[in-house]
Protein backbone atom coordinates (compact mmCIF):
# COMPACT_ATOMS: atom_id res chain seq x y z
CA UNK A 1 0.00 0.00 0.00
CA UNK A 2 0.89 3.34 -0.81
CA UNK A 3 1.34 5.80 1.68
CA UNK A 4 1.70 9.52 1.57
CA UNK A 5 2.99 12.07 4.79
CA UNK A 6 2.56 15.30 4.26
CA UNK A 7 5.05 18.07 6.88
CA UNK A 8 5.15 21.80 6.99
CA UNK A 9 2.05 23.07 7.33
CA UNK A 10 1.39 25.84 10.36
CA UNK A 11 0.52 29.33 11.02
CA UNK A 12 2.33 31.97 8.94
CA UNK A 13 1.26 36.02 8.61
CA UNK A 14 0.50 37.43 5.49
CA UNK A 15 3.19 37.88 2.97
CA UNK A 16 5.32 35.45 4.36
CA UNK A 17 6.52 31.53 3.64
CA UNK A 18 5.98 28.13 4.34
CA UNK A 19 7.43 24.98 2.60
CA UNK A 20 5.32 21.72 2.17
CA UNK A 21 7.10 18.18 2.18
CA UNK A 22 5.25 14.88 1.22
CA UNK A 23 7.30 12.00 1.47
CA UNK A 24 6.17 8.01 0.48
CA UNK A 25 7.47 5.08 0.61
CA UNK A 26 5.75 4.21 -3.39
CA UNK A 27 8.17 2.31 -5.78
CA UNK A 28 6.10 4.22 -7.86
CA UNK A 29 7.16 7.69 -7.08
CA UNK A 30 9.33 8.12 -10.04
CA UNK A 31 7.16 6.81 -12.75
CA UNK A 32 4.11 9.09 -10.85
CA UNK A 33 2.74 12.65 -11.37
CA UNK A 34 2.97 14.20 -8.08
CA UNK A 35 0.08 16.90 -7.28
CA UNK A 36 -0.52 19.39 -4.75
CA UNK A 37 -4.38 19.64 -3.63
CA UNK A 38 -6.17 22.34 -1.22
CA UNK A 39 -9.72 22.34 0.06
CA UNK A 40 -10.58 25.58 2.25
CA UNK A 41 -14.05 25.44 4.61
CA UNK A 42 -17.08 25.55 2.77
CA UNK A 43 -15.41 25.06 -1.11
CA UNK A 44 -14.06 22.36 -3.52
CA UNK A 45 -11.03 20.57 -3.27
CA UNK A 46 -9.07 22.16 -6.24
CA UNK A 47 -5.53 21.26 -7.54
CA UNK A 48 -2.85 23.69 -6.75
CA UNK A 49 0.40 22.79 -8.45
CA UNK A 50 1.64 19.39 -10.45
CA UNK A 51 5.20 18.22 -11.30
CA UNK A 52 5.44 15.19 -13.69
CA UNK A 53 7.47 12.95 -13.96
CA UNK A 54 9.69 14.18 -16.68
CA UNK A 55 9.16 17.21 -13.86
CA UNK A 56 7.24 19.25 -16.16
CA UNK A 57 5.05 21.81 -13.89
CA UNK A 58 1.96 23.34 -13.67
CA UNK A 59 -0.11 25.63 -11.52
CA UNK A 60 -3.56 27.44 -10.45
CA UNK A 61 -3.71 30.72 -12.11
CA UNK A 62 -4.61 31.93 -7.93
CA UNK A 63 -0.52 30.78 -7.55
CA UNK A 64 1.32 31.30 -9.89
CA UNK A 65 4.70 33.38 -9.43
CA UNK A 66 4.05 32.86 -6.19
CA UNK A 67 4.26 28.39 -5.52
CA UNK A 68 7.03 26.02 -6.93
CA UNK A 69 6.79 22.78 -6.97
CA UNK A 70 9.86 20.36 -7.12
CA UNK A 71 10.48 16.80 -6.55
CA UNK A 72 13.39 14.41 -5.56
CA UNK A 73 12.99 11.22 -6.71
CA UNK A 74 15.54 9.64 -4.48
CA UNK A 75 14.13 11.15 -1.51
CA UNK A 76 10.76 9.98 -2.85
CA UNK A 77 9.90 13.55 -1.73
CA UNK A 78 7.63 16.14 -3.08
CA UNK A 79 8.00 19.80 -2.31
CA UNK A 80 5.84 22.94 -2.60
CA UNK A 81 7.30 26.17 -1.78
CA UNK A 82 4.87 28.71 -0.98
CA UNK A 83 5.56 32.36 -0.93
CA UNK A 84 3.94 36.03 -0.66
CA UNK A 85 0.96 33.97 0.88
CA UNK A 86 -2.14 35.56 1.28
CA UNK A 87 -5.19 34.97 3.27
CA UNK A 88 -7.04 32.44 0.80
CA UNK A 89 -4.11 30.15 0.61
CA UNK A 90 -5.64 28.83 3.82
CA UNK A 91 -6.45 25.85 3.21
CA UNK A 92 -5.56 21.79 4.24
CA UNK A 93 -3.10 21.13 1.74
CA UNK A 94 -3.27 17.75 0.39
CA UNK A 95 -0.30 15.62 -1.43
CA UNK A 96 -1.44 12.98 -4.35
CA UNK A 97 0.46 10.75 -6.06
CA UNK A 98 -1.39 9.86 -9.47
CA UNK A 99 0.22 7.11 -12.14
CA UNK A 100 -1.62 4.69 -14.12
CA UNK A 101 -3.57 2.70 -12.11
CA UNK A 102 -4.78 5.07 -10.01
CA UNK A 103 -4.19 7.95 -7.26
CA UNK A 104 -3.12 7.84 -3.30
CA UNK A 105 -3.59 10.53 -0.99
CA UNK A 106 -2.22 12.17 2.32
CA UNK A 107 -3.74 13.02 5.41
CA UNK A 108 -3.67 16.44 4.24
CA UNK A 109 -1.79 19.43 6.19
CA UNK A 110 -3.24 22.41 7.75
CA UNK A 111 -1.97 26.42 6.72
CA UNK A 112 -3.54 29.27 7.66
CA UNK A 113 -2.56 32.08 6.82
CA UNK A 114 -3.58 35.00 9.14
CA UNK A 115 -3.89 39.00 7.87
Amino acid sequence: QVQLVESGGGLVQAGGSLGLSCTTNGNIFSISTMRWYRQAPGKQRELVAAVTSGGSTNFTDSVKGRFTISRDNVKKTVYLQMNSLKPEDTAVYYCNLHWGFGDFWGQGTQVTVSS
